[in-house]
């Protein structure tokens, strides 16, 4: 083949030869796609974690139009010398106790009965996690009504047909605390239902037929098999319900406010008033809340180390 055939059979530029598409690799792709997530996570949530750590530091109010003035480590000591601060933690502490203890023993018995299917436990079991889903304000107003002394449920529930005489859990100091704790054991005791049952829905079962076999008793089984196999997940939900007990607001605002007096200001209540009431001492009020970061992560340390114990990974 010479020259003049080559050229006359190669197709002349721009008639019958497709443009060349430029394709994006999938890294690419990915990158586009996690960009804008990145950014928003930058924004709404690290520069604001930095800028109160720096705030902690300094002596700031928001209505104040001066710069925040840098006083070092001054929040910090106050906080730890402040005897009304450590009562709310007292308070919380005694709070998240009280309500994840109970929650952990109400959920873990729901979950052994609703183990065996029965006719409407589907049913029983999807009303029973609706109160999770409910938003945690309405709830507190919601129960507010329903302890009201006057015309409230609880009292005539427990046998108290008189208002006169009727207690009222909000407004008394000894049961204003346990009127919060009821409400979040009647709110988050489905959370560790739900856990607790898919727990026990995982465990094999042969391992009760051969504790049949060896006519081990209920007890036994229960100790032996129910028991270590759904410790963990019920450890894992202590966790959780620990870290959003200490971190409660909502449900205090909306039943009690932190009263009456300071019967229930929890840590997150006092850091509200802190913050957005008074004085708005905004640099205390980040102080404040570092304080409590550095609780819960100290507590979720253990619980983890704990966990991971019970798993036999450490």
């Amino acid at each position: 083949m010479d020259m003049t055939t080559a050229q006359t059979s190669a197709p002349p530029r721009g008639e019958g030869a497709q443009p060349r598409r430029r394709q994006m690799s999938d890294v690419a792709m990915q990158r586009l796609f996690i960009l804008p997530t990145m950014i928003l996570l930058i924004l709404w949530n690290v520069f604001p974690l930095f800028y109160s750590l720096y705030l902690s530091f300094t002596k700031y109010s928001v209505i104040d139009r001066a710069a925040p003035e840098w006083i070092g480590f001054e929040n910090y000591n106050y906080i730890l010398q402040n005897e009304k601060l450590w009562e709310s933690f007292a308070i919380t502490g005694t709070y998240a106790l009280l309500s994840v203890g109970i929650q952990v023993i109400l959920g873990f018995g729901l979950a052994l009965l609703l183990r065996e299917r029965f006719k409407g436990s589907g049913i029983i079991t999807t009303l029973l996690l609706v109160p999770m889903m409910l938003s945690p304000v309405v709830v507190g107003l919601f129960w507010k009504l329903m302890f009201n002394p006057s015309f409230g449920i609880v009292n005539y529930l427990i046998g108290f047909s008189n208002p006169a005489t009727s207690p009222d859990w909000l407004a008394e100091s000894d049961l204003a605390l346990w009127a919060v704790v009821i409400v979040d054991v009647w709110m988050w005791t489905p959370f560790v239902m739900l856990l607790a049952l898919s727990g026990l829905s995982a465990i094999p079962d042969y391992l009760y037929e051969a504790a049949a076999i060896d006519r081990a008793s209920s007890w036994f089984q229960f100790r032996r098999i129910t028991l270590p196999q759904v410790a963990p997940l019920l450890l894992i939900a202590v966790l959780f319900r620990s870290i959003e007990a200490f971190k409660a607001f909502d449900v205090v605002m909306g039943l009690t406010g932190g009263g009456p007096g300071s019967a229930t200001e929890v840590v997150a209540v006092n850091l509200y008033r802190t913050a957005f009431q008074g004085q708005l001492r905004t640099g205390r009020a980040s102080a404040l809340a570092y304080v409590v970061l550095v609780i819960i992560i100290a507590v979720s340390n253990l619980y983890i180390r704990y966990l991971n114990r019970v798993r036999g990974e450490d």
